[in-house]
């Protein structure tokens, strides 16, 4: 495919079909394993996985990071008209090195560390047996999660996104088999809902590894000049992607806290759903962003700005779609998602469609704001990426989360994200259009 002469429609929808599976890497494990082992554990089942649900965040987001950052740049310099294969591939190199780092750190903490995590992240003692029995298989392989979002990143930007699409769904095929047979066929429970997204994740990882014995590839490894500086580069870029992962972790372990504080188990087990809900939106909002960023950090390098705005159109038709599917199911059928996740009692029915309609109105404008992030990334105005996703993934929503239940009783809670994702619509809404509307894009933002 040409990124730079060829029509930016059939590319944009090829990519997109691409990123919407590959996207699915950072929910197909935890919604397929929050099913099965609710339907085989109930309510205390899902909560359990509620509580690990951060840890995913952050070995996601730490794949992003290297993967979103040094892909862009990657692309970046390959769509220059000054392109060198040696400059590219350091980044890829860099990335790489990166991701070995960071995959070993986190392994460290979750294997030296498990039980306080756990706490920290809303565990009691009913609960913390059932998240150990559900992580233990998984960190056996914990370094894969990671890796197999920044190989994602990379395929895609070496036009092979439907190799990066086929790995996520083979695994997810055996994810969703092997937690059948495993949960139920062999009666593991939890822990045979661990041990089917280990292996899942383990294949995945070991087909997109297969792109390298491929004759299309074009990534290699190159001693980098300037290492640090290269990965200073990566992570100012990736960043805010980053930080989108690592912020619902964060908000996860304070909605978890605030809940059982103010609302007790029954409402956390219904959040359960509600973030995996959450997680697949914003997988929506991931592919439209990861669809759309080897097209504009392409076409930025070459300084093509109206291919840039072709490109936008496209992303920004797919956003609306996404946003009124995810909020009209919310609203129409809440009880929808608790039937899926878990075996509900009569009180879980009861309080969950109003818990998920005060929530699920956040939908409406979240594919927004997440696609603006891999926006600002693409065409190199990191600043604006991070007030976005810092101000939507912490500042403005943890206070909000924090204060809400004071103010204006324990219901409240559930405003925290729509009106989060109100306000930073209207800054990342303002900002695209002035960085989008002048000839050069070189609009101060």
């Amino acid at each position: 495919m040409d990124l730079l002469r060829g029509k930016i429609g059939p590319i944009y929808l090829k990519y997109l079909s691409a990123a919407f599976g590959s996207a699915l890497i950072t929910s197909v494990y935890s919604i397929v394993d929050m099913a099965m082992v609710g339907q085989y554990q109930g309510p205390d089942g899902t909560a359990a996985l509620a509580v690990v649900a951060p840890i995913w965040n952050v070995i996601y987001s730490l794949g992003l990071l290297m993967g979103i950052g040094g892909s862009v740049l990657f692309s970046t310099v390959r769509g220059s008209s000054a392109r060198r294969a040696e400059d590219e591939n350091e980044y890829f190199t860099a990335a790489v090195i990166g991701s070995v780092v960071l995959s070993i750190a986190a392994w460290a903490a979750v294997l030296l560390w498990e039980k306080p995590v756990l706490r920290l992240f809303g565990a009691d003692e009913g609960l913390l047996e059932l998240a150990q029995a559900y992580l233990r298989p998984i960190k056996a392989v914990f370094p894969c999660f990671l890796f197999n979002q920044m190989l994602a990143a990379f395929l895609r930007n070496d036009d092979r996104p439907g190799l990066a699409t086929a790995g996520v769904l083979v695994g997810g095929a055996f994810n969703i088999v092997g937690d059948y047979l495993f949960v139920f066929g062999l009666d593991m429970g939890i822990f045979g809902a661990g041990l089917a997204t280990a292996i899942g994740s383990l294949i995945t990882f070991v087909v997109m590894l297969s792109h390298f014995w491929s004759e299309k590839n074009t990534l290699a490894l190159r001693r980098p000049a300037k290492l640090l500086g290269k990965l200073k580069e990566i992570c100012v870029t990736g960043f805010s992607t980053f930080f989108i992962d690592v912020a619902m972790g964060i908000l996860t372990v304070l909605f978890n806290r605030q809940i059982m504080k103010y609302l007790g188990t029954s409402a956390l087990a219904v959040y359960g759903p509600i973030v995996n809900v959450s997680t697949f939106v914003q997988c929506c909002a991931y592919s439209v962003g990861q669809a759309s960023q080897p097209l504009l950090s392409f076409n930025f390098g070459a300084g093509q700005w109206e291919r840039i705005r072709e490109t936008l159109r496209c992303a920004l038709y797919t956003v609306a779609v996404f946003s009124l599917f995810w909020t009209g199911l919310s609203f129409l059928a809440p009880n929808l998602y608790i039937c899926i996740f878990m075996k509900p009692t009569g009180e879980i029915l009861e309080i969950a469609p109003d818990i998920i309609r005060r929530y699920s109105s956040s939908f409406l404008l979240l594919p927004l704001n997440i696609f603006s992030t891999y926006y600002f990334q693409a065409l190199m105005q990191p600043k604006a990426a991070f007030i976005v996703s810092v101000f939507r993934g912490c500042v403005l929503s943890g206070i909000l989360i924090l204060l809400l239940p004071v103010l204006a009783g324990a219901d409240s809670i559930w405003f925290a994200m729509p009106i989060t994702e109100l306000l930073v619509a209207f800054y990342a809404g303002s900002r695209i259009h002035m960085l989008t509307k002048g000839r050069n894009g070189k609009n101060n933002i």
